[in-house]
């Protein structure tokens, strides 16, 4: 039998097991760069405005470090998808690694794979599945992707180019999904090591492209998202560096199967820590287990909001020089409030930061059906924990993890824009505009409890749900939607602090709302079968 042997069976079980997943996360991704490309050309019609916002961009340190650079200033394309070509690649990057990690670690994790191993299954047969699964999402997602800025009146060549790249890294991450497989046995733990490498890549390039004449500029070149980057799609296309993503993927998979041919299945590459024989007093009681769980992923969340934090804060002290065009100047004013133009912004990146913080709510609430799924939740429910108690340490954990999420989020951007105004008072103002957005979020843990307690089969419905809120607050102004559409958004009913007054009602109200969901959510956990 070959090694290779049923791995088109695997790709065809895949692709069904996510035949609505993946597709949802494709036309989600080319529907914000096809939006994102429309607004930016009603935003920057004249050829001046382009040219100010770009070269005003490229002059500072920290909008080049989050977004990168401007390669063509006098472009539409080019200054249309500058965030895209940043934080989007980055986006993508993660969905081809939580992909990878998802066909093959996390099969032999809950024991799938060893039961198709059993039939006339080839041992690269897995891996290669997973691989054509990546490669054909991140195809498809960077062909739908141009056609959509095509549509939206951009040049084919420059969106030929930019869809591409997005593919290129997204084959890249899955690439380093797949190596990180083979080294541990926890799918998460697989998952966070290549989250890992993918915040040190963007580093480089952050690092890289802030330097720019120096020396250090070519640490750039060392990144895959930085050669996503110098594609310089609408900007006098770089074909041949797609050939740098495409060896580098290459290579990947062949570390990958010299690695799978070297362990048992099941097992990884480094050997798993024996733990002690008897518990610690702070580890009896389901809270504890829980804590002790999430807290790996607590913490590198909030160094991640952290720096996002300082970033946006740091960035809020020159948004006043941005940009003169005064429909720019209106635009976030609109998303932001009604105060100065650097509270307006404030809002609007406080925001985008409560929706990050609202992902780890949702990651964190699932792990309630993770511990269901893998079989560990039976056997501490068999003593005389009860159902209840066990849940509600992991919402409380849940919970409480979002809010110092966001709280660290606050607190560095509080700092950073302090620093930079040199007002100290700034601290505490921003700080309590972040809390302000934790309501929201705790809703969406509400409904992550929800689903577990109803349907715990639909428990990833929380993804769906934050992306569906995230869309109408990003899109919706833009797009002039229907208020009573807006209003479905639990991010919607968040005051626009520090840009407005802070209103206490709508928090009392999300607040509520999210304790009921909680509460029913448990509910029906006490009254369904468990597995």
């Amino acid at each position: 039998m070959s090694d290779f042997a049923g791995a088109g069976q695997l790709v065809r079980l895949a692709l069904r097991r996510d035949r609505l997943l993946m597709p949802m996360w494709v036309a989600v991704f080319a529907f914000m760069a096809t939006v994102s490309a429309a607004a930016t050309a009603g935003m920057y019609p004249s050829l001046e405005s382009r040219v100010q916002v770009a070269e005003t961009a490229n002059r500072s340190p920290s909008l080049v470090a989050l977004y990168g650079k401007i390669y063509a200033p006098e472009s539409l394309g080019a200054v249309a998808m500058w965030k895209m070509a940043g934080t989007g690649a980055l986006m993508v990057a993660l969905l081809g690694l939580i992909v990878a990690v998802r066909h093959t670690r996390a099969e032999e994790e809950n024991g799938r794979l060893e039961l198709i191993g059993a039939a006339a299954v080839g041992r690269f047969a897995a891996l290669t599945a997973a691989l054509l699964v990546a490669v054909l999402m991140n195809g498809a997602l960077g062909l739908l992707t141009a056609a959509g800025l095509v549509a939206a009146g951009l040049p084919a060549a420059g969106s030929l180019a930019f869809g591409l790249s997005w593919a290129g890294v997204g084959v890249v991450f899955a690439g380093v999904g797949l190596v990180a497989a083979q080294l541990t046995r926890s799918a998460r733990l697989a998952t966070g090591i290549g989250a890992a490498v993918l915040g040190a890549f963007y580093l480089l390039r952050a690092v890289g492209d802030v330097q720019g004449g120096s020396g250090l500029a070519a640490l750039s070149w060392l990144s895959p998202i930085g050669w996503g980057q110098r594609v310089q799609a609408f900007a006098g296309e770089r074909w041949w560096v797609l050939l740098l993503l495409l060896g580098l993927t290459g290579a990947l998979t062949g570390v990958a199967y010299l690695l799978v041919a070297r362990r048992d299945l099941g097992s990884g590459l480094v050997p798993d820590r024996a733990g002690p024989a008897v518990a610690a007093r702070s580890l009896r009681s389901p809270l504890a287990l829980a804590w002790r769980l999430q807290r790996g992923a607590l913490l590198g969340w909030s160094l991640g909001l952290l720096v996002l934090g300082a970033v946006f804060g740091s960035v809020a002290s020159n948004v006043e020089g941005f940009v003169d065009d005064p429909d720019f100047r209106e635009v976030i004013v609109r998303l932001g409030g009604e105060r100065t133009l650097t509270d307006a912004f404030l809002t609007v990146e406080l925001g985008v930061m409560g929706v990050v913080a609202s992902a780890y709510g949702v990651q964190a609430a699932m792990r309630l059906r993770a511990e269901e799924a893998a079989l560990r939740a039976e056997p501490l429910l068999a003593t005389a924990v009860t159902r209840v108690r066990w849940a509600v340490g992991h919402v409380v954990v849940a919970v409480a993890g979002t809010t110092v999420v966001m709280a660290v989020a606050g607190l560095g951007s509080g700092a950073a824009h302090a620093a930079q105004v040199g007002d100290a008072a700034q601290v505490g103002r921003v700080f309590g505009a972040a809390l302000a957005h934790l309501p929201a979020a705790w809703v969406l843990v509400g409904i992550v409890v929800l689903a577990f307690g109803l349907v715990p089969r639909f428990g990833a419905a929380g993804w769906a749900f934050l992306v569906a809120f995230f869309l109408l607050g990003e899109l919706g102004p833009l797009l002039e939607l229907d208020q009573r559409l807006l209003d479905l958004s639990p991010f919607a009913h968040t005051p626009r602090v520090p840009a407005a007054e802070v209103e206490v009602a709508p928090l009392l109200w999300l607040t509520a709302i999210a304790a009921a969901l909680v509460g029913a959510g448990l509910v029906a956990f006490r009254h369904r079968d468990v597995g």
